[in-house]
């Protein structure tokens, strides 16, 4: 996208205009979506020069469509990088950046805490391919260096954590990474570039689940890696040709919809997190609650500098039994009970049976994933009744104990 007057446009405006081809659309406002599964040549040579990669020019969707490359143009705008690789899946995002540069007999470091898709990735299949993972405490250097290996070639992180919104020090990693010669790789689906920019901090791939804040609209799953153009050229003629795990020229076109209202939208989830965030810290029935913006949180000192602002999603601790904790999230009337966020919809779900099921017990404890966390992503509702939603269902555990006693008396 060029520069307005010399100067480079702002995210608000990147969102809208960045990425788009002016290629004979008819004069159409609104980008047109290529649904077509191959592209037609104008003659035999053509065709060759292209394969041969010789002509620049679309052969066949999985290796690329004008749809899905607009969409491309414009997360690596977003993101500051230089090319980005559309994806079917955020897992497949996930799955592209690592496979991509990793082969039998190299190591990867991780953050204890991640989705729990991918540690399954990491932990579960990774070592059937000969790769080695090791899970580390990401905040802390000397866990770090302690954890280096001389056939370590990456670093894999997710900031905030999902699900306990642990923060980690984006610097601290870019430095590790660029010190010991190292591939980054950030998962930055809880901010969106709206709220951070990875690559500011030395970061050298960036992965999104574009189903979430990108879309924000709860009908397309998908995925985005944003990085050089070497490293996007790698991952697109290998794992993401070879595997498949290429986005829908739809499914583009709709995250391209949404991706023109970004910014207001994660203005309103945040401004709206930290309202219901403050409702539940002085709420006496939870013990603790997980969320940058406030001044309780060790997040909270990247607030202004790493990130813009603490994002949609919050995680909090019930003082409730199991038994009380699914009557909470069942008694909800506003909040749907589902494994996304970033939708305009408010969201439930209880990471340790949910999200993050893939973990063992031990190992969701040793990553801060009790079985009391409850995570929530704050949609476009008014927060008036998002809190009147919260509030009734704490009632319901508060009426639940009222039976027990009762009952309890009746026997006695």
């Amino acid at each position: 996208m060029k520069k307005i007057n010399n100067k480079q446009p702002h995210q608000d405006t990147v969102c809208i205009h960045a990425g788009k081809q002016k290629d004979g659309h008819h004069g159409a406002l609104t980008s047109p979506l290529y649904q077509t599964s191959t592209f037609v040549f104008d003659n035999a040579a053509q065709g060759a020069a292209r394969f041969a990669g010789e002509e620049p020019g679309y052969i066949y969707t999985r290796l690329g469509n004008p749809t899905v490359r607009e969409l491309e143009l414009k997360m690596a705008a977003l993101e500051k990088m230089e090319d980005a690789a559309a994806t079917a899946t955020g897992m497949a995002a996930v799955s592209g950046a690592v496979l991509s540069f990793l082969e039998a007999g190299d190591h990867i470091i991780a953050c204890k805490a991640v989705y729990g898709c991918t540690y399954a990735l990491l932990s579960h299949q990774l070592p059937k391919w000969g790769i080695e993972v090791t899970f580390v405490d990401m905040d802390n250097e000397e866990e770090l260096e302690q954890a280096l290996r001389s056939n370590t070639k990456m670093v894999f992180a997710e900031t905030p954590i999902n699900p306990n919104l642990k923060v980690l020090d984006l610097e601290l990693i870019g430095d590790f990474c660029e010190k010991h010669d190292l591939i980054s790789v950030v998962d930055n689906t809880f901010m969106s570039p709206m709220l951070q920019t990875p690559v500011d901090y030395g970061i050298d791939i960036v992965i999104h689940s574009a189903t979430k804040y990108l879309n924000g609209h709860g009908d397309v799953v998908a995925g985005v890696i944003v990085s050089s153009k070497e490293r996007i050229e790698t991952i697109k003629l290998t794992i993401l040709k070879d595997v498949g795990g290429t986005i829908s020229p739809h499914d583009a076109w709709l995250i391209l919809r949404g991706l023109k209202t970004l910014p207001i939208r994660v203005e309103r989830h945040c401004k709206s997190a930290l309202t219901i965030a403050e409702y539940l810290e002085s709420h006496p029935m939870v013990a603790e609650v997980y969320y940058p913006g406030l001044k309780s949180h060790q997040g909270y000192k990247f607030i202004g500098s790493q990130m813009k602002a603490a994002g949609g999603v919050i995680g909090f601790e019930l003082m409730a039994t199991l038994e009380e904790g699914q009557a909470f999230i069942d008694a909800m009337q506003l909040f749907s009970i589902a494994v996304s966020l970033g939708d305009a919809e408010s969201l439930i779900q209880h990471p340790a049976s949910m999200t993050h099921s893939p973990y063992t017990q031990e190992e969701r404890l040793a990553a801060g994933i009790s079985d009391g966390l409850i995570r929530i992503s704050i949609g476009l509702e008014s927060t008036d009744d998002l809190i009147a939603d919260l509030q009734q269902a704490f009632d319901r555990i508060v009426a639940l104990r009222s039976d027990s006693v009762s009952t309890a008396g009746n026997w006695g």
